[in-house]
């Protein structure tokens, strides 16, 4: 089998498609302080799809790169006075709806100030 231009350009055009998505690391809380006040327990959570197209092809993210950022921010917002939370739990949860899958997020810990 020989490999003529338009072969080349489709397969070029192909991985290009198949592999446009990347992220790198985040760090989603800083360091907590050397003392501080535990406040109660806290919880947040958010939610990203993946999907639009049929279930062999889920490939367009919508709102998943900031679904632990958003849950973190939710869980420390959800204690009055909070800042941060210490002993912190991450649970990921999807279920699938008619054209994707739904990502959940719930971050759970203690809250401190």
């Amino acid at each position: 089998m020989t490999w003529n231009h338009r072969s080349l350009s489709i397969l070029a055009v192909a991985s290009a498609v198949l592999a446009a998505c990347a992220s790198g690391f985040t760090t989603v809380a800083p360091e907590p302080p050397q003392q501080y006040s535990r406040l109660g327990k806290a919880t947040g959570s958010d939610c990203g799809s993946l999907g639009i197209l049929a279930t062999a092809y889920y490939a367009i993210p919508l709102g998943l790169n900031s679904r632990v950022e958003n849950a973190y921010k939710n869980a420390v917002a959800s204690v009055p006075g909070a800042t941060g939370l210490v002993d912190v739990t991450f649970q990921e949860d999807w279920y699938w709806w008619l054209i994707g899958t739904a990502r959940c997020v719930t971050v759970s810990g203690e809250a401190i100030k």
